[in-house]
């Protein structure tokens, strides 16, 4: 079934929503967790490739991070014009397709390369997928099943290093191959349910030089962040990836304002709500992503728990997560979108303020957990009302915004990564102290969250009573 814009009436939603729903929510599942499952695995692949240096093996988790965040919003953008569902299935068969080929890689090099490929495959699935989400609900309903979908992806993140460690105790090509089942159901299902969705016949396709610019600004911007602390700051290589990055990045912002058919609309950014939710995403994530990695390599380095253990320690945050994100539509109708994007970073800085206060190099799990609970709680409460920023766009401009918000986080997160590592000093750190500046950034970071998400809520209320007034005087 082919619709040009809108899958089915807006007041009442697809007659197969929830199937919908459950197909799209467990390919974003699967999408997301290879971000974060590999991270654990690493030491067991340097045991695997003999003679590979950790600067080599980070290429494991960096060619993934690159090749997602390029890939997002031309994936999403070619989407919404040839049609959600062909680049959502395709996504699918792509990443399965990778999967096999990271499990059977004979040495490193194909190993970083399927590593790119699936990257390739996640960045066709996981746009599509709130934009195939849309259409099927009434409006009243989104933010019930974005956070849902939010809920899978916030799982997803924090379940990698757990489902990681219990794998890599079997063996680390497990964490490929146990996608396969799973994206096979996913591409039987989704061509039995999944309607197709694309933008008017009318439509333009986004003319190419915004297109390049935007991948190679965003590519090169990760790479400078991610080989920052391999190559140093101020190395050739990583100096001229950064200024080569800014300035494609400046073309794309250009082609923006002035082409009538750039790759990244600068309406989109007009939408006070979506423009908050993508830069109030970059900053959370720069913390998020910092609190996953220093919570494994605390558990492992100072308290030198194996991988399953550490897996298992860490368990309670996405359970937590997965509480409060799958009740995002209820805690909405109590308080609004806006509270909980406020209060879910704020509790990020909370748990890294009480592991400062309470955690020590002596391993007392029970002075962890809190932390992990309210952290999860952060996680849970946040994604959603950020993720359904994109509700607020035209329908067919849904799955672009889904990307966009998608690349913010994923430069936010290579973001926090590098700039936890700069602080640390190391890669490996082992004293206390050194976890207790990541704690200390991650309080940082929530505290600017919350700014953005509660200066935009300021602006919008004080533009209503302006607006009330424009709208009586022209009554009059």
């Amino acid at each position: 079934m082919t619709v040009s814009a809108v899958a089915s009436r807006p007041d009442v939603g697809h007659p197969r929503r929830w199937l919908i729903l459950a197909v799209l929510a467990s390919v974003a599942f699967m999408a997301q967790l290879d971000l974060f499952i590999v991270n654990i695995a690493i030491p067991a692949m340097g045991r695997t490739f003999e003679g590979a240096g950790i600067s080599g093996l980070s290429w494991v988790l960096n060619a993934y991070a690159i090749a997602f965040a390029a890939l997002l919003v031309p994936a999403g953008r070619l989407a919404d014009h040839h049609g959600r569902r062909l680049f959502l299935l395709s996504g699918i068969a792509v990443f399965v397709a990778a999967s096999v080929a990271c499990a059977l890689a004979p040495n490193l090099g194909v190993l970083i390369a399927a590593r790119a490929v699936q990257a390739a495959g996640a960045a066709m699935i996981v746009p599509p997928s709130l934009g195939l989400l849309y259409p099927a609900f009434p409006k009243d309903k989104h933010t019930l099943v974005v956070g849902i979908w939010a809920g899978v992806g916030a799982v997803a993140a924090t379940a990698g290093p757990p489902i990681g460690g219990l794998l890599v105790a079997l063996d680390w090509r497990w964490i490929f191959l146990v996608n396969v089942p799973v994206g096979i159901a996913a591409l039987i299902a989704g061509l039995i349910v999944l309607p197709e969705i694309r933008a008017p016949r009318t439509a333009e396709l986004p003319e190419p030089v915004s297109t390049i610019a935007l991948f190679a600004g965003v590519s090169l911007l990760v790479f400078a962040m991610s080989e920052g602390s391999n190559l140093g700051w101020t190395s050739l290589p990583v100096l001229g990836a950064a200024l080569v990055a800014v300035a494609a990045i400046a073309v794309t912002v250009v082609y923006a304002l002035r082409h009538p058919h750039p790759l990244v609309e600068a309406s989109l950014f007009r939408t006070r709500e979506f423009s908050t939710a993508a830069l109030a995403m970059f900053v959370y994530y720069i913390g998020f992503a910092a609190w996953l990695l220093l919570t494994v390599l605390f558990l492992q380095n100072v308290w030198h728990y194996d991988a399953v253990r550490a897996g298992l320690a860490i368990a309670p945050g996405p359970l937590t997560a997965a509480v409060f994100a799958i009740n995002a539509g209820r805690i909405a109708r109590r308080f609004g979108r806006r509270l909980p994007a406020i209060v879910g970073p704020a509790l990020m800085g909370v748990s890294a303020a009480y592991w400062l206060i309470t955690v020590s190099s002596t391993p007392t799990y029970l002075a962890l957990l809190p932390g992990m609970l309210i952290g999860g709680t952060s996680a849970g409460l946040t994604q959603a009302p950020l993720f359904a920023a994109s509700s607020a766009l035209p329908p067919e401009r849904a799955t672009t915004g889904a990307a966009v918000l998608n690349m913010f986080r994923q430069i936010g997160s290579a973001f926090g990564v590098a700039l936890l590592v700069a602080l640390m000093a190391t890669a490996t750190p082992n004293a206390l102290y050194e976890f207790q500046r990541g704690w200390w950034l991650e309080i940082v970071v929530a505290i600017i969250t919350v700014l953005v998400v509660a200066r935009s809520a300021r602006g919008e209320a004080a533009s209503k009573p302006a607006s009330s007034l424009g709208s009586a005087r022209s009554m009059n």
